[in-house]
């Protein structure tokens, strides 16, 4: 989502900025709903009456212009910093539906339970998980101050004195950055409830504050323990969204990855029981393409489960690939080489259909298609020379493309040609496994492969290292064990003979 640097920005159309500014228009008026809605029950709870605090509109007409100068700055920042994610109406979308989610949540927990036991940190999760931590450092302070402006001007903290009203913008600050901080790497649904617990260490201190008025001492153990449940609270708001936000947004979190990885999954069980040898390349290709990610800072988890359905395309005909033909029978020797080459190069285009019929992300689907590129498929345009004088076109015997179009494509790309040249290799020492992992780098770099993935020449060399590393730990030499026959070896009664003589 990042996009300094040399990321390219994508250009803006009329339809864009309509999009946007209708998404910011129409979410501002259901703010307004909700502080309105929350004027109403507060009323109805003892607070001031609904018809009596609109009797004068100056407080409602103070809180709809600061909300508009929020909800600007929220544009502006998107603007200046990810315009790219700005672009989609969906993108700001999610962020507004998770505000007013937070804002729900929060409400019904203060006002119902307590109010220190509101899940504060619930936004800052989320879009942590759902985009990134410097969007959620962000939307977790403008989400902390429109909570404060709906406790200043709707009169949500009846009984509650001043101090306790300004330091809830506090708490709420300081648990959602401790949130995203402390549970940035968290992929596991267990420990993130664990380490839910110092989420709530910020309302915990505020509370223990003299300036916050309880009343008996029995209100202050109550609020104590609400404060102790707060961050375990937003941990939970946030599990149970969660897949609502992930299917309606077409988000992939890191729980979404663990789900596709699993061997349960219907394409990764499909290429086990029908492509085999295909499924044994994906998990190599994955171990690969996971290190090379990790190296050059990119999406390690993304990689991988990219690296595991880039070859589900040949699900639709495994038996014309090598590697899943265990029985020596080559079904290409009965067809001519463009034949052959339109089945090979077909995959990439069926496994693309088959991510977006299976409703996968569009960045796996993406590299289902970029991960062979424009390449030649050298072995039947060889072929095809053979039977003919004349020229052979070479572009009859090229992948359709496109070239890849993000690092991951490319890395997924290097990953899968390397894996395959290295299995094919009678001598796999370190420095055989080097020369034909830099000679598959530079042909696709002769061939313009990586020229609009922006992979820089820097990134290239460590991909290359990698590669390497990984490839000489998985193809590593092994002792030649010697042949020894078992015929006059009785192990059971030496076994017996030497527990005799221990017994003596």
């Amino acid at each position: 989502m990042d996009n300094k640097g040399s990321k390219k920005l994508l250009p803006w159309g009329k339809k864009d900025v309509i999009g946007v500014t209708a998404v910011y228009v129409v979410n501002l008026f259901v703010l307004a709903g909700l502080f309105i809605a929350a004027v109403f029950f507060n009323g109805r709870r003892g607070g001031q009456p609904f018809a009596e605090y609109f009797s004068s509109l100056s407080s409602f007409f103070s809180f709809l212009v600061v909300l508009v100068l929020l909800i600007g700055v929220m544009a502006l920042f998107f603007l200046f910093e990810s315009r790219d994610f700005l672009r989609s109406p969906a993108n700001s979308e999610m962020l507004f539906l998770i505000m007013e989610a937070g804002l729900i949540i929060c409400y019904v927990c203060g006002n119902y339970i307590n109010p220190y036991v509101r899940p504060l940190a619930f936004v800052a999760v989320t879009t942590l998980f759902l985009v990134n931590s410097r969007t959620a450092v962000f939307m977790n302070f403008v989400f902390c101050i429109l909570t404060f402006l709906f406790d200043a001007f709707s009169g949500s903290t009846t009984g509650m004195n001043g101090y306790s009203v300004v330091f809830f913008l506090v708490m709420g600050a300081a648990s959602g950055i401790i949130a995203v901080y402390v549970l940035a790497d968290v992929y596991s649904r267990g420990k993130l409830l664990a380490l839910s617990f110092p989420v709530s260490l910020p309302v915990l201190i505020c509370i223990a504050l003299p300036m916050i008025e309880f009343g008996s001492e029995g209100d202050r153990l109550i609020t104590l323990l609400s404060g102790f449940f707060s961050g375990p609270l937003s941990i939970a708001s946030f599990l149970i969204l969660l897949p609502f936000f992930e299917s309606v947004f077409k988000k992939v979190t890191c729980f979404k990855y663990a789900e596709l990885t699993d061997h349960k999954a219907k394409y990764i069980r499909k290429l086990i029981e029908q492509a085999p040898g295909t499924f044994n390349h994906a998990i190599v290709v994955s171990n690969i393409a996971e290190a090379c990610a990790t190296a050059i800072g990119e999406d390690a988890l993304l990689a991988r489960t990219c690296a595991y359905y880039h070859d589900i395309g040949k699900l639709r005909r495994p038996e014309f690939f090598k590697e899943n033909q265990a029985d020596g029978e080559n079904p290409h020797d009965d067809l001519t080489p463009e034949l052959s080459a339109n089945i090979i190069k077909s995959h990439t285009q069926d496994g693309y259909s088959l991510a977006k019929k299976a409703r996968l992300p569009e960045e796996i689907a993406r590299v289902c298609l970029e991960h062979h590129g424009t390449l030649p498929i050298w072995y039947f345009y060889a072929k095809a020379k053979k039977f003919t004088d004349g020229e052979v076109p070479i572009l009859q015997y090229c992948y359709p493309g496109p070239k890849p179009q993000s690092k991951i494509s490319a890395i997924i790309m290097i990953a899968d040609g390397c894996e395959a040249a290295a299995r094919s290799l009678k001598d796999r020492s370190r420095e055989k496994v080097n020369e034909a992992v830099k000679k598959i780098v530079s042909d696709r770099m002769q061939l313009g492969q990586f020229d609009e993935c922006e992979l820089t020449i820097k990134e290239i060399n460590i991909i290359i290292n990698t590669v390497v590393n990984r490839l000489t730990g998985v193809y590593h030499k092994r002792i030649e064990y010697p042949t020894v026959s078992l015929e006059g070896i009785d192990v059971k009664k030496e076994e017996a003979d030497l527990q005799s003589e221990e017994q003596e």
